[in-house]
């Protein structure tokens, strides 16, 4: 199995829970917290291609950030939302996790299950 990567913010609950049951497994991993390191926009458009996921599925719309930026707006393009993201790393829906060519966005966590198998 290809190198697993859990793109995440620690304090979340879902990535406590998505580490929770990877260790169970003993599934071995590694840990990027984005709200840390960032995420640039050519890493967002490689882990959304490998997710099958538009920059609008995975945009946090509770962030009050979207709204005073006019993220949720219909009109906004996929680059307009991954410039966000890559400026703002707290828009991007966690945790996304990645291995070799393909990524999930764990919500819930059992999703990471299909790149286990």
């Amino acid at each position: 199995m290809d190198q697993l990567t859990v793109y995440e913010k620690p304090t979340c609950t879902t990535c406590r829970r998505l580490v929770a049951l990877l260790e169970e497994r003993g599934v071995d991993f590694e840990r990027v917290d984005y709200h840390v390191e960032g995420l640039p926009e050519p890493q967002l458009r490689r882990l959304f291609e490998k997710a099958g996921l538009r920059p609008r599925d995975v945009l946090r719309r509770k962030e009050q950030l979207v709204r005073e930026l006019g993220l949720e707006r219909p009109e906004r393009t996929d680059d307009e939302l991954i410039a966000a993201m890559a400026e703002h790393p707290r828009l991007v829906e966690r945790p996304i996790v990645e291995s070799g060519d393909r990524a999930v966005l764990a919500r819930p966590p059992e999703r990471v299950l299909e790149l286990l198998e």
